[in-house]
């Protein structure tokens, strides 16, 4: 069997507030084949984003293991924790991120041109022809659909070939008809470029489409049938 892409061990992160102390991931195993696709379901305030940000290098453990690609996350420096993302990691957020004043094609191009790739104008056309944006390039986020957004968002997410996709409620901003396109295309790259990933959300509709699912309460993850992990 092939090792892990995603490996945590013992994960723990507290923020410090007014009243003191507030634990938001208690102690959380896990591991996550490459290729596989994970769902992580669960009220609001879970701690299922957090997870994900932990994940994505973007929140720091309090305790415990963190590693993506045999990469420690948590004992990285910010500049090689950017570097890595750029490399290994997408994300694709609810509330789409996309840089305002940039075109679709300027914003899928970003992340490559942080990495220095050459051809990133052209790979980020590409990427938007892929998912059906290929006559709105020159389109500013404000031009566009939410619809239209989230998949820029994809396109962005999936154009330097990232080991690990990351997707945190990406459906939550859209209706129901343009939700469903839009997992249809998530879903599409993610078994083309054999991309893991690993996806938050209400939905269990949706979550039923990821081949395996994991509830998540009290910051704390359970296996289908209540087995705390």
């Amino acid at each position: 069997m092939s090792e892990p892409i995603v490996k945590i061990a013992g994960l723990h992160l507290s923020l410090v507030g007014g009243a003191g102390p507030v634990n938001i991931l208690c102690g959380l195993d896990l591991q996550v084949a490459a290729g596989e696709t994970l769902s992580i379901v669960g009220p609001s305030g879970a701690g299922k984003t957090t997870l994900l940000m932990a994940l994505s290098g973007l929140e720091r453990p309090s305790a415990g293991r963190v590693e993506v690609a045999g990469f420690d996350l948590g004992t990285a420096s910010e500049d090689e924790l950017a570097r890595f993302r750029r490399r290994h990691i997408g994300i694709v957020f609810q509330s789409f991120h996309l840089v305002p004043t940039m075109t679709a094609l300027e914003n899928v191009a970003l992340p490559l041109e942080f990495a220095g790739q050459p051809d990133a104008l052209k790979l980020a056309a590409e990427a938007l022809s892929a998912t059906g944006l290929g006559a709105r390039l020159a389109h500013f986020p404000g031009e566009l659909s939410g619809g239209e957004q989230q998949r820029v968002a994809l396109a962005r997410a999936f154009v330097a070939r990232p080991a690990l996709i990351l997707a945190d409620e990406p459906t939550g901003n859209l209706d129901r008809e343009t939700g469903q396109t839009v997992m249809e295309l998530l879903f599409n790259l993610q078994k083309e470029q054999n991309t893991t990933l690993v996806l938050v959300t209400h939905d269990e509709q949706l979550a039923s489409r990821c081949g395996r699912s994991i509830h998540m309460a009290d910051g704390r993850l359970h296996a289908p049938g209540g087995a705390e992990r």
